[in-house]
């Protein structure tokens, strides 16, 4: 999926931006269950949308209306996912990078 799947690089490069800022801002293991977890699911719905778009362009390589749907729904759930992963990261990163940034 790394290989192919363009948001799926950004998605490990967001990843490790955030493992970075974690470390910088030193988190609380409760803090780092709670981004694993966060960057889990992101990285399984993404997963789910890749075989969902492969399996779709096999069974109708033609242009269908129902084709459409299945794989744009797919890609919203990602998109739903990683605008909650932001808002969780925001949640948890915000408070500690401020106190550093401007003691």
């Amino acid at each position: 999926m790394l290989r192919t799947q363009r948001n799926a690089q950004i998605h490990l490069t967001i990843t490790i931006g955030v493992v970075v800022l974690g470390a910088w801002a030193g988190l609380s293991a409760g803090e780092w269950a709670i981004l694993a977890l966060t960057i889990g699911l992101v990285f399984a719905a993404e997963i789910l949308n890749t075989a969902i778009e492969a399996v779709v362009d096999l069974v109708s390589p033609e242009f269908h209306p129902l084709a459409k749907i299945a794989k744009d729904s797919a890609a919203g759930a990602v998109l739903l996912l990683a605008i909650m992963a932001v808002a969780v990261g925001l949640l948890i990163l915000g408070p500690p990078l401020w106190a550093i940034l401007f003691p």
